[in-house]
């Protein structure tokens, strides 16, 4: 007789048993149910043998629920090999249920055909008993209750969900909505409304639970006003920072948000222009100002924010890509990048202050209200106004108006030096957080009277223009402008001549103009790659990350490459690598890049690069190891030389390691390097016998 439908059910239910047993997490929500759920199936596989020992054929209905078991015990398997810590508990459950549910009933259906048999009697009896999905049952109660539900959730409702699901702490919370809020982004794109009707009531949910569990949070018997909380984590803010949308969230956490890839504001849900961090000193130092007339300590609890994101990767050779999301971030106020790149440059660098043309002059809040910082100073700009304090917490420039930006570009074309550089100085600022000012001024003809001041004698007028363009180019629209009006010429003139900042501040405009396709060619082939080598050489640390960021995204470019090289960029970046370095993770990418032409493989190793590079594989960050690995495997497949070089620093068990730890990618090319190591030594096996 056919007993294949019976093989394989039996197969499939091994197989889950199997994976219950090894692999099943205790942070999994659903875990008693699928321990319960093997305990009963390891009672149904006595029952396959019981039918197989009949001698008899399977008839249709035994043969269709045999069929049907096996699929549902494969539903339930693959569900658990794609859950991760990283999931939505809550959701996890509510899709768990009818899994196990439906093996119970299938388990129960298939026994009834040998009811004869003691081993069904005793399947049937202890499938009936399993009570599977309580969990989610209460979910859905709570979640029926909440159509109810107004001002004051039920409290015992709230503290079954944070005590079953472990939601006890604010960085608990946020895992659990940005694990949610991905959830919502995939139902979005199926448009799957039931699924998204689901989910926004969990979302919900999570919004009743965070205000329930911070509620009465307080720091040394001091209740900490709303308006100092983070509203992603309702935690005290250490380093408060503004989005697009004009709301202000810690950084860790809001950048944990946007490293996730979800677009929208948390509190807004409006989706942001860009993903720029600007730093909200107003409320920085009114939480300082809070915390010192409270006797309480101001610590950094960004260190808690545990990092669940992967690594964007560095592009393959081939592969031309103009999205910022492969460039580098650069983790400054003044800033052309916006996005996150194959390098994790969110907490890279520190912020800078607010500008370096900033006076002294008390804070005043809106509305007359008494001085928030106790007669204390308060580090501005003479273009940022009265700072928003209550009760949005935002930091907004004060909206400028045409007619004063007119006067401002009029300034710029003035005989006078100090008003030139009055006049760039402010439109500096002006364009620096305003996403409006930023479109007024493209309007009002800035670009092409700053552009020219590029060539100014001046340093300080020199510097105020560059940072002007840098600031004006986040604004995609104006980016394209800047360019088209010829502004390569005078951004490599300022490279190449100007002040430490307006170097810095050159390279940063000349990688935001290398976001359009067209103009990375165009940048390459105008000699800006001399200049952002020499940066990289001589500048500083801020300095050599703007170099490096630019050059990266030149270096997407294939035709840039040999540039690069022969401008000596290797040398400089591999002395980065030095484990002393602040840069190893950014040289280590950009060398990936190079490494995929013969040039780059052979400066890395004349520049004595290998060492660094298997210690890297060794001891680096998970994207230091694959990018190290990816450009050792280039290395050792050009040049057998190489091959031995990279033997000899004792790259295998490094290699071994990340092919078992490491990322997708660093995995593959460890096997892919292992794998070229054994091929190389089979032919010196084969070639000394012949």
């Amino acid at each position: 007789m056919d007993l294949t439908p019976l093989r394989c059910l039996n197969n499939s239910i091994s197989r889950l048993i199997h994976l219950v047993t090894c692999r099943i997490s205790t942070a999994m929500p659903a875990e008693k149910d699928y321990i319960n759920l093997v305990s009963s199936l390891k009672l149904v596989k006595p029952v396959l043998d019981d039918i197989a020992n009949r001698k008899a054929p399977l008839d249709e209905a035994l043969s269709k629920e045999c069929d049907e078991l096996d699929t549902a015990v494969n539903e339930a398997r693959e569900f658990l090999e794609k859950w991760s810590p990283k999931t939505s508990k809550i959701l996890c459950v509510l899709q768990s249920k009818p899994l196990v549910l439906k093996i119970q009933n299938s388990s129960v259906k298939l026994c009834g055909f040998c009811e004869s048999s003691p081993n069904a009697q005793i399947c049937i009896q202890e499938s009936r008993n399993l009570k599977l999905g309580q969990l989610s049952e209460h979910i859905e109660e709570i979640l029926k209750s909440q159509e109810d539900w107004e001002k004051n959730p039920c409290a015992d409702h709230l503290t079954e969900i944070i005590e079953s699901f472990s939601l006890r702490s604010s960085q608990e919370l946020l895992n659990e909505r940005i694990a949610l809020e991905k959830e919502k982004q995939k139902a979005e794109s199926s448009n799957i409304k039931s699924e998204l009707d689901r989910i926004s009531q969990i979302l919900e949910l999570i919004s009743h639970i965070r205000e329930f569990v911070e509620k009465n949070k307080s720091v040394n018997n001091v209740q900490i006003p709303s308006y100092f909380r983070c509203p992603l984590s309702l935690e005290l803010m250490w380093d408060p920072v503004i989005v697009a949308s004009g709301q202000t969230y810690e950084r860790a956490h809001i950048q944990k948000w946007l490293d996730q890839g979800l677009v929208r504001c948390p509190k807004t849900n409006y989706e942001l222009a860009h993903k720029n961090l600007i730093p909200n000193y107003t409320v920085k130092a009114l939480i300082v100002n809070w915390c010192n007339e409270n006797k309480v300590e101001l610590s950094n609890n960004s260190d808690k924010v545990e990092d669940v994101f992967e690594a964007r990767k560095v592009p393959e050779e081939g592969s031309v890509q103009s999205s910022p999301e492969h460039s580098y971030v650069h983790s400054r106020s003044e800033s052309a990048s916006s996005a996150v790149s194959s390098i994790d440059y969110a907490s890279a660098a520190p912020e800078i202050g607010v500008s370096r043309m900033s006076v002294n002059y008390p804070f005043t809040p809106p509305n007359g209200g008494s001085p928030s910082l106790s007669g204390k100073f308060y580090n501005s700009s003479k273009t940022i106004s009265r700072m928003l304090s209550f009760p949005s917490y935002s930091l907004h420039n004060e909206l400028t108006s045409t007619p004063h930006v007119e006067k401002l570009v009029n300034g710029l074309r003035s005989l006078s030096t100090e008003v030139q550089t009055a006049s760039a100085g402010e439109l500096r600022f002006l364009a620096k957080y305003n996403i409006e000012n930023r479109v007024i001024i493209g309007q009002c003809g800035a670009i092409a009277p700053l552009i020219s001041l590029l060539h100014s004698d001046n340093e300080l007028i020199q510097e105020h223009s560059v940072t002007a363009l840098l600031n004006l180019s986040i604004d995609e629209n104006i980016k394209s402008r800047i360019a088209e009006e010829g502004a390569l010429e005078p951004l490599i003139h300022v490279l190449k001549t100007g002040n430490t900042g307006a170097k810095e501040n050159a390279a940063a405009a000349l990688f935001s103009i290398s976001l359009l396709d067209d103009y990375r060619v165009k940048i390459g082939r105008s000699g800006a790659v001399n200049g952002l080598v020499d940066l990289l050489k001589t500048g500083t640390v801020r300095g050599k990350k703007d170099a490096a960021t630019a050059l990266f995204n030149l270096s997407i470019f294939h035709e840039n490459k040999a540039r690069i090289v022969q401008a000596g960029a290797v040398k400089y970046l591999v002395g980065l690598m030095e484990p002393c370095s602040e840069m190893v993770d950014k040289a280590v990418a950009l060398l990936a890049n190079l490494s995929t032409i013969v040039e780059g493989c052979s400066a890395i190793a004349r520049e004595g690069g290998i060492p660094l590079l298997v210690e890297i594989v060794d001891m680096g960050s998970q994207r230091g190891k694959e990018n190290a690995a990816s450009i050792l495997l280039q290395m050792c497949i050009n040049n057998s030389k190489y091959c031995r070089s990279v033997l000899q620093e004792g790259a295998v068990p490094p290699l071994v390691a990340l092919s078992q730890s490491g990322t997708p990618r660093a995995k593959e090319k460890a096997q892919q390097l292992l794998s070229h190591f054994r091929n190389q030594r089979e032919s010196a096996v084969a070639r000394g016998r012949s």
